[in-house]
């Protein structure tokens, strides 16, 4: 996809008719509803300035009647490796295993990276027309690759700049010591670029979690970054894998706060009280879960992990890749889908959904005071094609205008 929007102002500037959630309706202490009214926003210097009333005669910028709400955030997702942007193709039934996919990635990495610049960044421009500002992106390293993957989507985000923003993970996908990886992640952790240190199942591909994990961690320790690997793997090595992690988390605070375990399969196949205690570890330690939401076999415990205060994190993973093909790049799809498999009908809980997509903020709180915008807020905003929070989650409602950095884009 083109870039779906054109540039209509930038710098310091003046929006009118801006629509604002400004408090829950309640019929018998049950929220039925949500209030919304028209304001003036200011943006100067990539923040919100000042929330004023409206001024409908002014020579500001109009957004008509559009609900102004968080721009959203994909908080997993491979920009690197993606068929998006090039002719359909279906996934093979021949490759069922990571190792299988392994191999294929070797054999068609070289060819792939050849245009992966400007393929990301034709997923990127779907992204920003679902309303996502920013991802966190997950780059493979592995000796096919080398640091190429890394310098192409580098390049890639580098020509977005201006409406969009990642912060990027090291993946060891053909894993740390199953292919000769580590050399390169040491690399690659040296770099400032480089947020996170990846891995992937770690007991299933390198055969050791202790081995793979005591890397990743010492690794991260000692270049001050912090930790989101993949982990498919579910029973034993799953929840060892993941209880591994925590205790290192408690063990060195460093950690906690910026340690994350991506998709962790495992967490779906446990007891309620299972799903529990291990929710009260995460919180303990810190550790949070990024999540694409899984719902064929497995469906996460996100609502017990939410209760606990595990910080969990949304993305949409794969887009039309050699792993997946159905990744729509929507992170509001995305909290509709979450909103369908949790029970989260109600205007409340519709309007608490939307979070899934912002990853945290959301302009009421839970008692239904304003609590975004503010001024001295980052200037990152959509305006959608909806009434109110909880309709957009509902009805998955049209991007209209994305703001990155104060730079408005209006869809062409």
């Amino acid at each position: 996809m083109q870039f779906p929007y054109q540039l209509t102002a930038k710098g310091n500037y003046s929006l009118k008719n801006v629509r604002l959630e400004t408090g829950f309706e309640y019929e018998n202490e049950e929220v039925i509803g949500t209030k919304t009214d028209l304001f003036s926003i200011e943006i100067e210097d990539g923040k919100i300035k000042s929330v004023k009333a409206n001024d409908p005669a002014s020579k500001a910028i109009d957004a008509k009647g559009y609900l102004m709400l968080p721009a959203l955030r994909d908080m997993h997702v491979h920009l690197d490796k993606t068929w998006y942007g090039l002719p359909w193709q279906a996934l093979s039934p021949k490759r069922k295993t990571v190792k299988d996919m392994i191999a294929y990635e070797q054999e068609i990495i070289p060819e792939l990276l050849k245009t992966s610049v400007d393929r990301a960044e034709q997923l990127i421009s779907l992204l920003q027309h679902y309303g996502a500002h920013f991802a966190r992106t997950h780059f493979n390293i592995d000796p096919t690759s080398g640091l190429k993957s890394l310098e192409n989507l580098e390049q890639a985000l580098q020509n977005k700049k201006d409406s969009f923003n990642a912060e990027l993970v090291a993946f060891p996908q053909h894993g740390v010591y199953y292919t000769e990886s580590a050399p390169l992640m040491k690399e690659a952790a040296k770099l400032k670029s480089v947020a996170f240190i990846g891995g992937v199942d770690p007991f299933s591909l390198d055969g050791s979690i202790e081995k793979v994990m005591d890397f990743t961690v010492q690794l991260a320790l000692d270049h001050n970054k912090g930790i989101d690997i993949h982990l498919h793997e579910v029973g034993e090595s799953g929840m060892k894998t993941i209880n591994y992690l925590i205790d290192k988390a408690i063990e060195n605070p460093a950690l906690q706060g910026k340690t994350f375990v991506s998709h962790a399969f495992a967490l779906a196949h446990l007891s309620p009280k299972e799903a529990e205690e291990i929710s009260e570890r995460l919180a303990a330690g810190k550790v949070g879960i990024a999540s694409s939401v899984p719902f064929k076999k497995t469906i996460m415990p996100i609502p017990t992990m939410k209760k606990h205060g595990v910080n969990v994190l949304i993305g949409n993973d794969n887009v039309q890749d050699f792993w997946s093909t159905f990744g729509s790049g929507s992170m509001l799809q995305k909290a509709n889908l979450i909103a369908e498999l949790y029970g989260y009908a109600t205007e409340f809980a519709l309007s608490r959904a939307l979070q899934f997509a912002t990853q945290s903020i959301l302009p009421l709180d839970d008692k239904g005071n304003q609590q975004w915008p503010k001024a001295g807020d980052e200037a990152a905003i959509v305006l959608a094609d909806a009434s109110c929070s909880a309709e957009a989650v509902s009805r998955i409602s049209t991007i209209e205008a994305l703001m990155h950095n104060g730079n408005l884009f209006w869809r062409n």
